[in-house]
């Protein structure tokens, strides 16, 4: 997969996951702001819509494509084992900063593979997949923000993936804004204030 990796100067890892269209670029900033000390690992999705790259395929706004979605999930997985050997980081460090279809990605990993992430920091995430069991999560925090008057991601779906990740013992915080899908300042702050508290 296309990447940047950033060697830093803790043990921290974190794994930068763009929104539709994005690239391994878009969110290098909020790296600087999370965590100075971490190492960076920025991914580019493998999947194109319409010359935009994603990181799973859909079928409509808001239809996940869910064979393509555990695939992805997958062989994201197996892209940071092989980082980690590679870069030399203890995979177990790993929080994942996603926004929109990267956040989305994000809780996927913590939906299937157990142990996949250390915490995550989900800016405006669906529920990747209903209807599953979710691994152990006990003790990972997972940070989301949302807007209430989000048009791509209505606040049912951001309470509901909260419901299902506490249900499954994630230690989990919501943080509400009024700006609908977009990925604010104030919420890289507190994104950033949350993280210091659980995993710095």
């Amino acid at each position: 997969m296309k990447h940047v990796f950033q060697k830093g100067s803790n043990s921290h890892v974190l794994l930068l996951l763009h929104g539709t269209g994005g690239t391994e670029h878009d969110l290098l900033p909020l790296a600087d702001v999370i965590d100075p000390g971490a190492s960076v690992l920025s991914v580019r999705g493998n999947v194109l819509e319409n010359g935009m790259p994603r990181f799973f395929r859909r079928l409509a706004e808001g239809v996940f494509d869910e064979e393509d979605l555990v695939f992805r999930t997958n062989e994201l997985d197996e892209f940071l084992k092989q980082a980690a050997h590679d870069y030399d980081f203890n995979r177990g460090e790993v929080v994942a900063v996603g926004y929109s279809n990267g956040a989305n990605i994000a809780a996927s990993l913590l939906f299937h593979l157990e142990d996949s992430l250390k915490g995550a920091i989900l800016h405006h995430p669906m529920v990747p997949r209903r209807g599953i069991e979710l691994p152990d999560l006990t003790a990972v925090p997972v940070f989301i923000t949302a807007g209430k008057n989000d048009p791509i991601c209505p606040a049912r779906e951001t309470e509901d993936l909260a419901e299902l990740l506490t249900g499954a013992g994630a230690k989990t915080e919501v943080h509400w804004e009024m700006n609908g899908h977009m990925l604010t300042g104030t919420e890289v702050q507190a994104a950033a204030s949350w993280y210091k508290k659980h995993l710095a």
